[in-house]
């Protein structure tokens, strides 16, 4: 992969990811730590993370954007987010209609376990994934694919029920190998937790809730990595990971403006910060009485001070959110940006009967205008746009209890309770808005998370991904988004950057335009294959 060199920020504050990484340099044989540069520290990172991953298998989603370090996809982003080969020899050939897309894998690449790598894995991965037996949450992405077929050992030809502008993106999804992964059930085999793959590294343990080990894979087709051990450690509070990092058990961490800046003077670091596609929002859900009520979701949208809370809370390393797409992005709606006017955001609920009762708040035909909004443990960035959003709410006579919990108590209440819910793929608007707000994908995980029914975007969604017109397109995303101020069935508040701080002991490290992301695919580390220790003979 090739990697631009991104200057670093020093004492500069951003905002952060709420699934937090964090990254280190620290082996067992160097009681001091990384920090204290033995020799050992030079091949040897260990990576915190907020949440582990449900599964390491591509056929149940993991890797399915690319970064995955286990494996790799057919194409690759660059730092640049341009598309790249990997599996692939070359970017894919593509029929003048837009219907078949044809791929010349690479020669003389095989699977960490020494088996060779060829068409028949490429075939059996898309295959399996849109399998109805296969519980993977996200293969309503692949839609379009109608029949994937293998030509010989080194040719893979896709055959798409419709053009899909989008669908050579969608090959960064990681391939399973079949010799392995054909051999047991899908959705519970050993694979789903110790993977053989072509990528950089290789799985060595796996310890729930503590940690995932890697090593350095001999026989990656790009050269063996120059870090041999990665350790993925779950590190779920903000605070841990911070304190962790100034005692050097850590050297790199993504964090909260106020805890990243207290490492702008410490010399053998360096903060980077990345724009992204990763926004905060409130679920509304449709079966709660009161976040169900149209008027109730457009008084909230006027309410929310969210340039307060980027100035605040982001300490401006962020911009407000109007909806999944970011302002910035050249498929944002332009006019769909919503001013804070609590004044307005009064009137549609005196004209809605929401009436203010003796205590200030609301009240309907015996309903008050109350919920709970849940947020993660131990995540102070979703904390705080809690509190914020709950106090803006409050001036407007809604009352909402914030409260954290762990993702197993939040789950099974998201049908009926509002969540601060985290998204946000770069790339594509079919990425961000399909699995969001697609009526019928309503309850299934943490698709369309509120229950967002509306047959206007419906339509819009399914307009927008069978054209490979792009006016078309961008007419078919307007319209989701205009159909948003309408009747928001979310509050989106802000789009955050992200912050990195890393010890300064590596050359390599650059950052990508990044997702919300819950692992290793993002940070400075989307690279890390590529890193060589400073001072290391080139």
């Amino acid at each position: 992969m090739t990697a631009r060199t991104v200057r670093p920020i020093r004492g500069t504050a951003a905002a952060a990811l709420a699934t937090v990484l964090a990254l280190t340099a620290a082996a067992c044989s160097n009681p001091g730590g990384s920090g204290s540069g033995g020799s050992a520290a030079r091949d040897t990172l260990v990576v915190g993370i907020a949440y582990e991953p449900d599964t390491l298998s591509p056929l149940l989603g993991y890797g399915k954007d690319g970064n995955s370090k286990l494996f790799d996809g057919l194409l690759a982003f660059d730092a640049d987010m341009r598309l790249e080969p990997a599996l692939a020899a070359a970017l894919p050939e593509v029929s003048a209609d837009g219907l078949t897309y044809t791929y010349k894998l690479r020669k003389g690449v095989t699977f960490s376990d020494g088996e060779p790598f060829g068409a028949k894995d490429v075939v059996f991965t898309y295959r399996t994934i849109l399998d109805k037996r296969t519980n993977n949450p996200s293969k309503t992405e692949l839609d379009a694919l109608k029949d994937v077929k293998a030509v010989g050992d080194d040719t893979v030809v896709f055959t798409l029920k419709y053009p899909y502008a989008a669908f050579a993106q969608r090959t960064v999804l990681a391939i399973a190998p079949q010799h392995v992964a054909a051999r047991q059930d899908v959705n519970s085999g050993p694979f789903t937790t110790r993977p053989v793959g072509t990528g950089p590294y290789v799985l060595t343990g796996w310890s729930k809730g503590e940690k995932l080990t890697f090593k350095a894979n001999p026989r990656y087709w790009g050269g063996e990595p120059k870090v041999k051990k990665l350790t993925m450690a779950v590190v779920k509070d903000d605070d841990v990971r911070a304190t962790r990092l100034r005692s050097g058990d850590l050297d790199g961490a993504i964090l909260p403006p106020n805890l990243a800046k207290g490492f702008r003077n410490d010399p053998g670091k360096k903060t980077y910060a990345a724009t992204t596609y990763d926004y905060r929002t409130v679920t509304l859900p449709t079966h709660n009485k009161v976040t169900g009520d149209t008027a109730v979701r457009r008084a909230l949208d006027l309410a929310v001070d969210r340039r307060t809370m980027v100035d605040k809370i982001l300490e401006g390393a962020g911009k407000p959110a109007y909806g999944p797409v970011p302002t910035g992005s050249e498929w944002f709606a332009r006019g769909t940006e919503r001013r804070h006017d609590l004044a307005a955001a009064k009137k549609i609920l005196d004209d809605a009967g929401w009436k203010p009762g003796p205590d200030g708040v609301r009240v309907r035909n015996g309903v008050r205008a109350a919920f709970p909004l849940w947020y993660p443990s131990g995540d102070k960035l979703r904390q705080d746009h809690a509190l914020a959003y709950a106090s803006d709410a409050k001036k407007a006579g809604i009352e909402i209890a914030a409260q954290a919990g762990t993702w197993e108590v939040i789950e099974p209440r998201m049908k009926h309770d509002a969540v601060l819910a985290g998204g946000g793929t770069p790339g594509d608007p079919d990425f961000d808005q399909y699995l969001l707000l697609k009526s019928d994908l309503a309850g299934d995980g943490f698709n369309n998370m509120a229950w967002y029914a509306n047959p206007a975007v419906d339509k819009a969604l399914e307009d927008g991904r069978r054209t490979n017109d792009k006016a078309a397109r961008k007419a078919a995303y307007d319209t989701v988004q205009r159909e948003l101020v309408k009747n928001p069935g979310y509050t989106f508040l802000t789009h955050i950057d992200h912050l990195y701080v890393v010890s300064d002991r590596w050359d390599g490290l650059s950052t990508q335009v990044e997702p919300h992301d819950h692992g290793l695919a993002a940070g400075p580390w989307w690279n890390v294959e590529d890193w060589t220790p400073k001072g290391a003979a080139k």
